[in-house]
C-alpha cells in the first residue's frame, strides 16, 4: 500500500429504479471525489438502481406466517411481479453502454471506483460489486456469496470466480464484500488471505434498532459493528459504505415497515485497522462524501501485533479449502472416442 491513500466514501441516495439517472449520478460523484483529491471512491450495495427494499415489506392486514392454501400470493411483496420487472429493466449489465460510461468516468478522472450494483445477466439478477481502475478497466467482478433471506426472491448465488475479490492496484490491495457476507467466517478469511489492505464494506440503507424481537445485527449499529470487527480481524482499513432512503423511495416501492420504511439509513464510516472510527458520522438522512487519508503505517503497527493470516495463525492445525472455479451452465461436450 502507498504511504498515504485518500479515499472517498459516499453516503448518497440512489436514483431509485432509474438506470440512466443512476449512471449519471454515479459519474457526477466520481468526478466530485476525484476533484477533491480522492484516489478511491466507494459505492454501497445495489447502488444501481437502489436496493430493492420492497422485498422485506409485510402487509400487516394479513398474517403471512399463516398463509392459507387459497391465499392471494400476488399481495405478497417478495412476489411483486410489476416491481421486479422494473427492477430487472433498470439493473446494470457488464458490456452495456451504461457500464462503459462509468468506466470512462473512472479513466477520465484517474480514480479507482468500487461499485455496488444489481447485475443483470439475461433475465437473472445478482448482487454485484466490481473494481474499476484508473484506466477504466474492470479488474475485479464478483457476486454476493449468498443473498440474505428475502434477497433470494430476487437475486441468484455467486460461483467460484467471486471469491477472487481482492485487486492489486498502485494504491494497494483493495477488496470488497457486501452486507452480511461480513458474518461468513470462511469467506472473510479467504478475503484476508489475499492480503487485502483496503476493504470496501458495502451495505444498503441501515436503520437504528427498532427494539422488540427485531435483530440488532441488522441495525445500523449492528452492521457498523460487523465492519469494525472485520477491521480488527484483518488489520485492514474498512470503508463502510451505506445508502440513504428518502421519501421518494418509500413512495415508489410502497414500503412502510420499520426496517426500510423510515427516511434515513445513512451510516457511512471509515474504520482504522485496529477498529477505531476515523470519521464522524453524517446525519442519517444527509447526503455527503467522507474523505480520509489512510496511512499505511497503521496497518504495519496492527499486523506486527497480530496477523491472522501470518504469525498469529496455525495453518498446521486449521486451514481453508477453496474452489475458485466458475461453475457454468454447460461445458464442451466430451468426445468418448478420444
Amino acid at each position: 500500500m502507498k504511504n498515504t491513500v485518500t479515499v472517498a466514501v459516499t453516503q448518497q441516495e440512489p436514483e431509485w429504479l432509474d438506470l440512466s439517472a443512476s449512471v449519471a449520478k454515479t459519474c457526477r460523484l466520481i468526478a466530485e471525489a476525484a476533484q477533491n483529491g480522492a484516489q478511491l471512491v466507494t459505492f454501497p450495495e445495489c447502488w444501481i438502481p437502489g436496493y430493492p427494499v420492497w422485498i422485506w415489506y409485510v402487509d400487516m392486514e394479513k398474517d403471512y406466517l399463516k398463509i392459507s392454501r387459497n391465499a392471494d400470493l400476488s399481495r405478497s411483496r417478495p412476489v411483486d411481479v410489476e416491481m421486479a420487472g422494473r427492477y430487472i429493466t433498470n439493473s446494470l449489465s457488464y458490456g452495456s453502454e451504461e457500464m462503459q460510461r462509468i468506466c470512462q468516468a473512472a479513466a477520465e478522472h484517474g480514480i479507482t471506483v468500487s461499485l455496488g450494483f444489481s447485475e443483470r445477466d439475461g433475465h437473472s439478477l445478482y448482487i454485484a460489486q466490481c473494481t474499476i481502475d484508473t484506466t477504466g478497466q474492470i479488474v475485479m467482478q464478483r457476486r454476493k456469496f449468498k443473498p440474505t433471506h428475502m434477497e433470494r426472491t430476487i437475486f441468484g448465488d455467486a460461483s467460484g470466480r467471486s471469491l477472487l475479490n481482492v485487486s492489486s492496484l498502485p494504491i494497494g490491495k483493495v477488496g470488497a464484500l457486501a452486507c452480511w457476507e461480513h458474518i461468513q467466517p470462511l469467506l472473510k478469511y479467504h478475503t484476508m488471505l489475499q492480503r487485502e489492505e483496503i476493504h470496501v464494506s458495502a451495505w444498503p440503507p441501515l436503520q437504528p434498532h427498532s427494539g422488540g424481537q427485531s435483530l440488532w445485527g441488522m441495525s445500523a449499529d449492528g452492521c457498523l459493528g460487523l465492519s469494525q470487527v472485520y477491521a480488527v480481524e484483518s488489520a485492514s482499513f474498512v470503508l463502510h459504505t451505506t445508502a440513504i432512503l428518502g421519501p421518494k423511495a418509500i413512495e415508489a416501492m410502497k414500503c412502510t415497515d420499520p426496517l426500510f420504511g423510515i427516511p434515513g439509513g445513512g451510516s457511512s464510516a471509515v474504520i482504522g485497522p485496529d477498529g477505531r472510527l476515523l470519521t464522524k458520522p453524517l446525519p442519517a438522512e444527509e447526503e455527503g462524501i467522507l474523505y480520509v487519508d489512510l496511512k499505511s503505517d497503521m496497518i504495519l503497527a496492527c499486523r506486527h501485533f497480530v496477523d491472522a493470516c501470518g504469525h498469529y495463525s496455525r495453518p498446521d492445525l486449521l486451514w481453508l479449502g477453496v474452489d475458485t472455479t466458475e461453475k457454468k451452465h454447460s461445458y464442451p461436450a466430451r468426445n468418448e472416442e478420444q
